[in-house]
């Protein structure tokens, strides 16, 4: 995978924060084998997104919101929110992240260009996601949650305030990768690549800082649907 005019020849198994904005900014995003020792690179046809217009609040989740349980934050904890979403779930559903992958989204965030939305309960992390901003496109990686510490629900939470917030900052593309019945339950939909593309295309054109991080606004933006 070469950087098209530059020098820099990027090597697909030692992923570097630049090449991760090359390869996202093009439709990639890459996932690890840690027992092979091997990073993939994938780019699905049809892709998953959630468009930001369209998101919908569940009955229970509305309830969530109104409560306002959690504290939301963003980026105060974005190592914790990744390490905890690179967790293996089960045997069968095991971690895609490996170290010298981890190293680049970790530089990525330092960087400015991947950011994570928490939920904290009592002082405690919570729940969380994180993802990585390019222009107006927000490409979403993980979510979790901690049920056991109180947790239940609170990555919902924080995908609300993430459209929400996206919404506010004139964000025009939420990626989601796939599509998954999880995702269905807020609008997820699937395109094809070639719709993706041009829609990707337009939204990494946008300027959209994301600015520091208002719950109140986020949630505000999401209009009567909260």
């Amino acid at each position: 995978m070469t950087k098209k005019g530059a020098e820099e020849v990027f090597d697909p198994q030692r992923p570097t924060a630049a090449m991760l904005r090359w390869a996202y900014a093009r439709g990639w995003f890459p996932m690890a084998d840690p027992e092979a020792d091997v990073i993939d690179w994938y780019g699905p046809d049809p892709r998953g997104i959630i468009p930001l217009d369209d998101f919908h609040v569940p009955r229970n989740l509305a309830r969530l919101l109104r409560q306002g349980r959690f504290e939301i934050r963003s980026d105060t904890a974005f190592e914790q929110v990744f390490r905890a979403c690179a967790v293996p779930r089960s045997e069968e559903n095991g971690t895609w992240m490996s170290p010298r992958l981890a190293a680049a989204y970790l530089d990525l965030h330092g960087s400015g260009d991947a950011h994570s939305v928490e939920a904290w309960l009592d002082g405690r992390l919570v729940g969380g996601l994180y993802g990585v901003h390019l222009g107006g496109a927000f490409f979403g990686e993980s979510m979790f949650c901690t049920p056991e510490a109180g947790g239940s629900n609170a990555s919902k939470v924080c995908l609300a305030h993430l459209v929400g917030w996206l919404r506010h900052r004139g964000f025009a593309l939420l990626d989601t990768q796939f599509a998954n019945a999880h995702l269905d339950q807020f609008g997820c939909v699937e395109i094809p690549a070639r719709v993706y593309a041009r829609r990707l295309g337009a939204a990494v054109a946008r300027r959209c800082a994301w600015r520091p991080f208002d719950a109140g606004a986020a949630l505000s933006s999401l209009g009567t649907q909260a």
